[in-house]
């Protein structure tokens, strides 16, 4: 649940921090004063897309920030985790977004800098809205659809069945194109087959590859190597080396050792050190006789490497890319081997393929019709407490002619607000009150297979009033037992039944003009006083004895 917002600089409000509780949460204020703000507030965290006009005019950036409670942090755990963020400490999710004039935009998830991506992805799972577009979406035979395998328990069966049939249109389109695909003359196999020979001279492997090309420089550099080395032994260990200079000097250190026994350790060092570089040379002047490569095999390796730059740019620069081209090109000759075969084996797979699509399909329409009953009849139920008497709403499922991404039946919901009238499709005799209705009774039935603990309603409760009123603010409050539910409304018989109150107010001088909002759900009077105005005035005895029995 949302537990704290601190919204600041969004369109005309200046800064505001909220505390909220759990249940139902009622907005209210005059109209224009700017309740969107709070919403707004709420969409920027969900991840909505926007620009920098929602800048209060004057500031260089807006932030908005929250806290929200979860008893079970799993669902968003698991999304953190996925996404490479911090998880939730003691079932808090912190949100932070900032949006500036003349800098990058900044968005912040417990803590780290996060996308708006990652932030759109979280806020499927944690809030939805309802705002004055949404009955439209029940025009949508798509959108009914989604409602009823939402309803059914279906969601996860139909994402796993879409996976399945797009597989299956692969198979299938596999299959197209093996049919129409040119038979290999004895010209053609025979040039596929040199390919193959050419990549196999190469002894194509990750080991084999970086060892070729370490002989291929040492060769390539052969001469000049040589040349090195042998001038370095020729300075060791020629005839006008250190060597023989060394020579010199160790008879000298003999001479001194006999005239002074101290220095008999000097003549050992000077000993060392003329026998290890007698060694150093005679292993340079083997490394540059080594360096003398047989013609024949030099040849071999230069024609080795040639190859294998040929191959490599041919087919992709990598010894994966020619191993993966070799596979390509076996597979063109097994294919022609028994091309036939082939063919019967993937229709085979195909076949089975649809045919457990079918079982699948035919379990979700099973489902369907089950399901369709149940939400009709209890929706039904709902409108006539939400002022249809004798309305009647139902849900076809029909059958499709063959297999799609949703299985092998779509639905349509039929409305008849009055007795008499034939059931037809919402969008040919719903009005948009009516239409608004029989989402609210949706989305009420609904929720119990609704996970999303923050539900926001905007002005769901157009187009009503009285009596009818009365009963949305009571579906209202009923769903608030399982979800936190948040309203901005403008009828006073919704916002009585609330637990909680916001009121928006709007103020102006001469050179600005600046929004509030404020609870007043602690304290009766301001609440009646509120209801009493939304009733059409404050001072009227009548009004606030109305909103004294509202409220109570």
């Amino acid at each position: 649940m949302l537990q704290y917002i601190r919204i600041k600089n969004l369109a005309l409000l200046d800064e505001v921090r909220l505390e909220f509780e759990p249940g139902f949460t009622a907005v209210t204020g005059e109209t224009g004063a700017g309740k969107s703000v709070l919403l707004g507030a709420l969409s920027l965290l969900s991840g909505a897309r926007t620009d920098k006009s929602l800048v209060r005019q004057g500031q260089d950036r807006l932030e908005v920030e929250a806290a929200l409670y979860f008893d079970d942090t799993a669902a968003i755990d698991a999304l953190l985790e996925a996404a490479g963020l911090p998880i939730c400490e003691d079932g808090v999710l912190l949100l932070y977004r900032s949006i500036h004039r003349s800098k990058m935009p900044r968005v912040q998830i417990n803590g780290n800098m996060a996308t708006l991506t990652q932030l759109q992805s979280l806020g499927e799972s944690w809030i939805d809205f309802h705002g004055p577009g949404e009955p439209q979406k029940l025009f949508q035979e798509k959108r009914q659809l989604e409602m009823l395998d939402a309803y059914s328990g279906n969601l996860k069966a139909v994402e796993e069945y879409t996976a399945d049939f797009r597989a299956w249109r692969e198979a299938l389109k596999e299959i197209d194109e093996l049919e129409g695909s040119e038979r290999l003359d004895e010209d053609e196999l025979d040039f596929v087959r040199k390919q193959i020979a050419r990549i196999d001279a190469v002894e194509v492997s990750e080991d084999s590859i970086e060892a070729l090309e370490r002989d291929y420089t040492r060769m390539s550099s052969a001469q000049e190597l040589t040349a090195i080395a042998s001038e370095c032994a020729e300075g060791m260990v020629g005839e006008q080396g250190v060597s023989e200079q060394l020579m010199t000097v160790v008879g000298r250190m003999e001479a001194l050792a006999e005239l002074d026994n101290e220095s008999a350790s000097l003549l050992e060092r000077a000993r060392s050190l003329q026998i290890e570089l007698q060694d150093l040379g005679s292993e340079v002047e083997r490394m540059a006789g080594d360096l003398d490569f047989d013609p024949e095999e030099v040849e071999a390796v230069n024609e080795r490497m040639n190859l294998w730059q040929e191959v490599r740019r041919k087919y992709g620069g990598s010894v994966e890319s020619v191993l993966a081209k070799r596979e390509e090109l076996a597979g063109k000759i097994a294919i022609q081997g028994d091309i036939e075969g082939v063919l019967k084996e993937k229709r085979d797979a195909a076949a089975k393929m649809e045919k457990d699509l079918a079982k699948a399909a035919a379990k979700l329409t099973g489902t369907r019709e089950k399901a369709a009953k149940s939400l009709g009849e209890k929706a039904a139920k709902l409108l006539q407490a939400l002022g249809f008497k004798k309305a009647k709403l139902g849900i076809e499922v029909l059958r499709d002619a063959g297999l799609h991404e949703r299985g092998d039946s779509h639905c349509r919901f039929v409305f008849s607000p009055n007795a008499g009238q034939e059931l037809l499709p919402l969008n040919k005799i719903a009005s948009s009150g009516e239409t608004a209705r029989v989402m609210l009774a949706l989305k009420t039935v609904l929720a119990e297979a609704d996970a999303t603990p923050l539900l926001v309603f905007d002005e769901v409760d157009a187009n009503v009033g009285g009596e009818v009123g009365r009963a949305v603010g009571a579906e209202l409050a009923r769903l608030a037992a399982e979800h936190q539910v948040l309203c901005v409304t403008h009828l006073p018989q919704v916002a009585s039944l609330a637990q909680n109150h916001f009121i928006v107010t709007k103020s102006q001088d001469e050179d600005s003009t600046t929004v509030a909002i404020a609870p007043i759900h602690a304290t009766r009077e301001d609440r009646l006083a509120e209801l009493a105005r939304m009733l059409g005035d404050r001072n009227s005895a009548s009004a606030r004895a109305h909103a004294e029995e509202l409220l109570d």
